[in-house]
């Protein structure tokens, strides 16, 4: 051990390591001082600025503590607001983003997501939409793709009822869609339909369908389809006017005027 310490490369190593150490207990000090002052700033009312900030939610809320917006990744992602209340929904997952209105109910919102499953099968999604006040969807943009099917779809929508989406609603309904396909989820919904009477009746739609057709409907009061505009996979374009039972009363394009 003497003879360790007795060497000449000894203190060269040893003044190293000490200077080395100065340096990051120094730098250290002045980050942790330079962020400290940064928060502190933030929490006076003044500009915080960073260049990178990774966090998994970020809640943005009014002066009275009310949420107005979330963004946040797929394990935090909450699953409803209502009055500035949180609460979870069994049927929501995913990363994206929540929007509030003034009183703190859901107003809309950005969703996505995507994967390769186990099997090499690829999965894509993407939502967008706005609510009417305690109700559903009035405008949404939704993408999806499963395997070798793709489709886009822009919908415009009225709500037909005065039913309003309480916690209470959103919560029965979400149970009955995470259901099983089947009789048993047909019923459900039939009954859940009748105590609760929501209904959103789509007015417009302009959609790209899985089987590589493009078509813009638009719809009477009850969601009828009334004119249908496509253009078919194989590029033929036609235009129909329909009457409240389906049935063409005047076709252009495909040969026919």
């Amino acid at each position: 051990m003497r003879s360790i310490f007795s060497s000449a490369k000894f203190l060269p190593i040893y003044s190293g390591v000490l200077t080395l150490a100065f340096v990051l207990a120094v730098a250290v000090d002045l980050w942790h001082g330079d962020f400290s002052q940064r928060v502190q700033a933030a929490q006076q009312g003044q500009d915080l600025t960073l260049d990178r900030l990774t966090v998994h939610r970020i809640d943005v809320v009014k002066p009275d503590g009310i949420t107005r917006l979330v963004i946040s990744d797929k394990a935090e992602f909450p699953g409803g607001f209502f009055k500035g209340r949180e609460f979870t929904r069994a049927d929501r997952s995913g990363a994206g983003m929540l929007f509030m209105n003034d009183e703190g109910t859901e107003n809309g919102g950005m969703m996505w997501g995507g994967e390769q499953e186990k099997d090499g099968k690829m999965e894509s999604s993407g939502h967008l939409s706005f609510d009417g006040y305690e109700q559903d969807q009035m405008m949404s943009l939704d993408s999806f793709q499963e395997g070798q099917l793709s489709g886009t779809e822009y919908q415009i929508n009225d709500n037909a009822t005065p039913t309003l989406f309480t916690p209470e609603v959103m919560d029965a309904f979400s149970r009955v869609q995470m259901m099983p396909s089947g009789t048993a989820k047909k019923e459900a919904m039939k009954e859940l339909r009748k105590k609760y009477p929501v209904r959103l009746v789509p007015r417009a739609q302009m959609e790209r369908e899985p089987d590589g057709s493009a078509a813009l409907r638009l719809r009477d009061a009850a969601g009828r389809t009334r004119i249908l505009l496509q253009v078919t996979a194989d590029g033929t374009p036609t235009m129909e006017f329909l009457d409240e039972h389906g049935k063409p009363i005047q076709t252009w394009g495909a040969g026919k005027k």
